[in-house]
C-alpha cells in the first residue's frame, strides 16, 4: 500500500492507494471533496469510481464533512464507530453542531483559508459500523482501535505491518506539545485510550492535524498526566467564562 498525506481545508488528508482500490482514512470536510476528486484523478490517474471505502473516526466537520457527497460522487461506502445514537441529536446537538461549524470556520480563518462550503448531514448514515478490533472490509490490513474520549465514537485505524496508527484528533499539538484535543467528553475513557495506543508500541502515530509522528514513552507520560480528568466541553467553557465575566 501506498499512504498518501495532502493538505484539506483545516486538517491533512490521509489517502490510502492499492491496486484493488483506494481508501480514505477519514471523512475530511465538504471542502475538501474536489480537492480528493483531483487527487484521485489527476495525481493517481485512477477514477472516481476506484474510492472504495471512506472512514469517519467521528463527527466533527473535519471528519464527516466530505462523506456523504464522496459516497454521492463515487459509490464508495461510508464506515464510523458504534455508538447508540446520532453525535448531534436534539436541540444542544444542533447548538453543538452549529458551534462546531464555526469553530472549524475561524480554523480556517487563522489558516489564511477562503470561506468554502462545509456544510454537512448533521446525521451520518454509515454503510458500515466498525467494532473495536474489527478489519476494515477490503483493506484487511487495517484494524479498528476504539478510542473514545474526545467523543462517544472516537476510533483509530492500525496498520501493523508498517507499525502505524492514525488516530485522527486523539491527540494534537499545541505550542509544540503533544496535547489533549477540545473537547473531551468522556475523560476516563479519554486516558484509557491513550494507554490503549500507547500499549501498541507503534513506530509512528499519524495525526489529523501534524502529520506522522514518533512519540517516545516519555512523551507518551506527559501526555497522559494532561489529560483531564473533568469533561471539558464547548459548554463547560462558556459557563467558567460567563461566571468569571459577572463575578
Amino acid at each position: 500500500m501506498t499512504l498518501y498525506e495532502f493538505d484539506g481545508y483545516i486538517q491533512s488528508i490521509y489517502l490510502v492507494e492499492y491496486p484493488h482500490g483506494l481508501l480514505l482514512l477519514d471523512g475530511a470536510c465538504r471542502a475538501d471533496v474536489s480537492t480528493i476528486c483531483n487527487f484521485i484523478e489527476n495525481t493517481l490517474q485512477r477514477p472516481l469510481s476506484d474510492l472504495k471505502l471512506v472512514v469517519s473516526t467521528h463527527m466533527h466537520p473535519d471528519h464527516a464533512g466530505a462523506a456523504t457527497k464522496l459516497r454521492e460522487l463515487t459509490g464508495c461506502k461510508i464506515a464510523a464507530g458504534v455508538a447508540n445514537k446520532h453525535w448531534y441529536t436534539g436541540l444542544d446537538g444542533v447548538l453543538m453542531y452549529l458551534t462546531d461549524m464555526a469553530l472549524t470556520r475561524w480554523v480556517a480563518g487563522k489558516k489564511g483559508k477562503q470561506t468554502e462550503n462545509i456544510w454537512y448531514p448533521r446525521k451520518l448514515v454509515p454503510d458500515i459500523y466498525l467494532q473495536d478490533g474489527q478489519l476494515l472490509p477490503e483493506f484487511e490490513d487495517w484494524q479498528v482501535v476504539t478510542t473514545h474520549g474526545h467523543t462517544d465514537r472516537d476510533i483509530s485505524l492500525y496498520h501493523k505491518e508498517t507499525s502505524k496508527i492514525y488516530v485522527a484528533d486523539l491527540i494534537v499539538i499545541v505550542k509544540g506539545q503533544y496535547a489533549p484535543p477540545f473537547p473531551v467528553f468522556h475523560p476516563n475513557r479519554y486516558k484509557a485510550s491513550l494507554k490503549k495506543v500507547q500499549q501498541l508500541n507503534v513506530e509512528t502515530v499519524v495525526l489529523a492535524h501534524g502529520g506522522e509522528k514518533q512519540i517516545s514513552d516519555q512523551q507518551w507520560q506527559q501526555l497522559i498526566a494532561k489529560a483531564p480528568t473533568k469533561p471539558a466541553t464547548h459548554w463547560r467553557s462558556a459557563k467558567r467564562k460567563l461566571i468569571k465575566a459577572f463575578s
